[in-house]
């Protein structure tokens, strides 16, 4: 019992001096030195004064006198992740101590770095672990204190000592710490950690942890190829149960792998999102908050505008989101109640102030983008009670901004909204008067009269939220308006193709249609929506036919079973001529997109990417990863991001005067006016897009003959009618001649 109290003693005095070490890490390195000799004075004094306890020290714990500052890793991670300077350890290993004498190798070499790797995989020797982690240091930190080079007595100078190191680290370093900490080779929980963090082996070895963990978390911040940058995360996500013990290096890592998700290319997105998913699986609360929120203020800051090359990523980005929303629908719901919250205050605001500041933060992409993504979330999990009452507020909002501004311009913001409806009604199986919606737009005047604006250019309504007065009078325009109309009409009615209601359902809409072909001038109009008249009549027959041998009452809960047989098989004639519709939907949409922008394709490739499906799939990506690693020749801090040239800055100034111009031109909501009272010889511009460009801003001075006009022009017109008559016809008159001589 005396033996074990001396040891507890001496133990308990070198944690005091190790803690009081830790204390100074910032003075000078020749203290440390000093403080590391006092210990080694105070063991040689022990063996001097108790031999026998030195003894059965030596037996029992022989750790303890095998004094070494390996320790310092531990301190040293706190300052490698907050980027301060580095303080590299004395001594690198037992098995290096002769090899730090001579100046000659104060580089680390291939031979170095193969003889740990060999004595690690063959006998587990702790002190090349030690030396490998000081390497393993070494090597993410290169670059970072190049002032203090001449204080680092041990660094790496070629790439491929770098790429062996990083190699082996990420690739074993997993499975030795789990060894040493007497762990599964793979899996576990949270509970496993904290059940860890009160045994021996924890404070043995938790420096080697968390030192593998943040110099991991600081070379990633300095990596600028993707496939390196993937190959590491996929590495560290076996390691990730080990943050339950770490909450700040936890915090930093879903920082990190919520910028890759939002800003990376290739497969990285696929990656951080599965890395981020683990995580919310092993430590369950304590990264699930952190997650809901960063995922979706990352999803936010990805949807500010939408075209035909960024609408597959923004699809990729939302499913995600729902995709991690599952792991805990408790706390989805919790935080989902929160975000819709926020969406009904601002439209609120907009219903009562009715300014144009308040109905610009509820007609923009942002706020649109959201009201997707909600609705995604619950029609993915409509059958789970956590998120099913999201339902109602939701409908009721997206309903409240289709009716904000009832105008021609924003038609394709009201089909948008129509759409999703459809969804929420067909996933949870609820009813949504939607037809109203569409049956008002064809009683505009837009849609009535035949177009005065030409054929006019293509219009993709899904990357558009308002179009210029010009496009309205367009053919394009008004046929994909009409057809929208009857698609999603359609599919409304066509969910309740199977209810014994159907006649009383389909009565309004069906009359408002007959209405719409008398009064429009436009044969194709007519024709489409007479077919449309004559589907919904056979499907009133097809429902009356078999309602007249029924028995039950309409509040009987057998109602609800009423064709269940046909609907399974989908032999409604409603359903059938959806399918048709669907189609051609589909058909239309590939034309827009192939005819749009060519970089398009590479954007639904990306946009269609899988989750990895299985473990060999993995596999695969970790030997692509390896190859990167062996194949580069890259260094941390060797490759500083380089400076955009001056030309590039120029196209940036000269995109953002021109977004600027636009933005001031721009007429983005306008009075409570119906569109059948606006003028039609006003002018206004449509969204901005990403690059800062006007998209389809047009001149109005013939309508069949109307030409693309820029900002620039359109500036140089007005100052041009500010001007008197004399000084434009002199300039007129030099024009002239510019093109003469020309």
């Amino acid at each position: 019992m005396g033996a074990k109290n001396k040891a507890r003693n001496l133990d308990h005095e070198i944690r005091d001096d190790e803690m009081e070490e830790q204390d100074e890490t910032s003075r000078p390195v020749s203290k440390s030195k000093k403080v590391a000799k006092e210990h080694k004075e105070q063991l040689q004094r022990l063996q001097e004064k108790d031999p026998e306890f030195f003894k059965f020290l030596q037996e029992h714990d022989k750790e303890l006198l095998e004094f070494d500052d390996d320790d310092d890793i531990d301190d040293d991670v706190e300052t490698d992740m907050e980027d301060a300077e580095m303080q590299e350890d004395q001594d690198v290993g037992p098995d290096m101590e002769d090899e730090e004498e001579k100046p000659s190798k104060n580089v680390i070499t291939t031979e170095m770095v193969d003889s740990w790797c060999n004595s690690i995989g063959e006998n587990g020797q702790l002190g090349a672990v030690r030396s490998l982690m000081k390497a393993f240091r070494i090597a993410c930190h290169y670059g970072d204190d190049a002032g203090e080079e001449s204080s680092v007595k041990f660094h790496i100078m070629s790439s491929s000592v770098f790429n062996k190191i990083m190699l082996f680290v990420l690739s074993e370093m997993d499975g030795i710490l789990r060894k040493l900490l007497k762990l599964p080779s793979s899996g576990g929980k949270k509970e496993t950690i904290t059940d860890l963090m009160h045994t021996k082996q924890w404070k043995k070895y938790n420096h080697l942890v968390k030192s593998y963990l943040g110099n991991s978390l600081h070379v990633l911040n300095q990596m600028t190829d993707t496939e390196m940058i993937s190959f590491t995360l996929r590495r560290l996500k076996f390691s990730s149960l080990f943050l339950a013990a770490f909450p700040s290096l936890l915090r930093k890592y879903v920082k990190v792998a919520l910028h890759f998700w939002g800003t990376g290319g290739g497969a990285l997105p696929v990656v951080a999102f599965l890395f981020l998913r683990d995580l919310c699986i092993r430590l369950g609360s304590d990264c699930l908050d952190d997650c809901f929120k960063g995922i979706y203020k990352a999803y936010i800051l990805n949807c500010h505008f939408i075209n035909a090359v960024k609408l597959q990523h923004i699809q990729f980005l939302s499913n995600c989101v729902v995709e991690l929303l599952g792991v805990d629908l408790p706390s989805a719901y919790q935080h989902a109640f929160v975000f819709i919250r926020q969406l009904a205050m601002i439209l609120r605001d907009a219903f009562n102030v009715k300014t144009k500041e308040a109905f610009r933060k509820v007609y923009e992409w942002k706020f649109i983008n959201c009201l997707e993504l909600w609705t995604g979330a619950v029609c993915a999990y409509s059958s789970e009670a956590d998120m099913k009452p999201l339902a109602y507020p939701l409908t009721q909002i997206i309903s409240g901004v289709a009716r904000l501004v009832p105008t021609a311009r924003y038609f394709p913001l009201r089909l948008r909204c129509v759409r999703m409806l459809n969804r929420i009604a067909a996933s949870t199986g609820t009813f949504i008067p939607v037809s109203m919606l569409l049956l008002d737009m064809l009683e505009m005047k837009e849609l009535n009269r035949p177009p005065s604006g030409g054929v006019g250019k293509a219009v993709d309504l899904r990357t558009v939220l308002k179009v210029s007065k010009p496009t309205l009078k367009t053919r394009a325009f008004q046929e994909a308006c009409v057809y929208s109309v009857v698609e999603e009409l359609a599919e409304h009615l066509a969910q309740w193709s199977y209810s014994v209601a159907f006649f009383e359902l389909s009565f309004i809409p069906s009359v408002r249609l007959r209405d719409f072909c008398k009064s429009t001038k436009v044969e194709r109009f007519r024709k489409e929506m007479r077919q449309l008249i004559r589907q919904v009549d056979a499907n009133s027959e097809f429902t009356n036919e078999r309602r007249m041998s029924i028995t039950f009452q309409p509040n009987d809960p057998a109602a609800s079973f009423f064709l269940e047989d046909e609907k399974k098989a989908g032999s409604s004639p409603l359903s059938r001529y959806v399918a048709i519709l669907r189609q051609r939907a589909r058909q239309r949409n590939d034309s827009l997109m192939e005819s749009s922008v060519l970089v398009g394709e590479k954007a639904s490739v990306f946009g269609s990417k899988k989750l990895p499906a299985s473990d060999d799939e993995d596999d695969s990506a970790d030997e692509q990863g390896a190859t990167v690693f062996s194949s580069s020749s890259w260094l941390p801090g060797s490759a500083s991001k380089d400076k955009p040239p001056k030309e590039e800055k120029k196209k940036k100034k000269r995109r953002m005067t021109q977004q600027e111009e636009v933005a001031l031109e721009e007429d983005i909501v306008e009075d409570l006016v119906l569109s059948s009272d606006e003028e039609d010889g006003s002018m206004s511009d449509a969204p901005a897009d990403e690059d800062g460009s006007a998209s389809d801003v047009f001149s109005s001075d013939k309508d069949d003959d109307l030409k693309p006009v820029s900002p620039r022009e359109q500036t140089k017109k007005r100052k041009l009618k500010n001007l008197p008559k004399k000084n434009v016809k002199s300039r007129a008159q030099q024009s002239k001649k510019r093109k003469r001589a020309n």
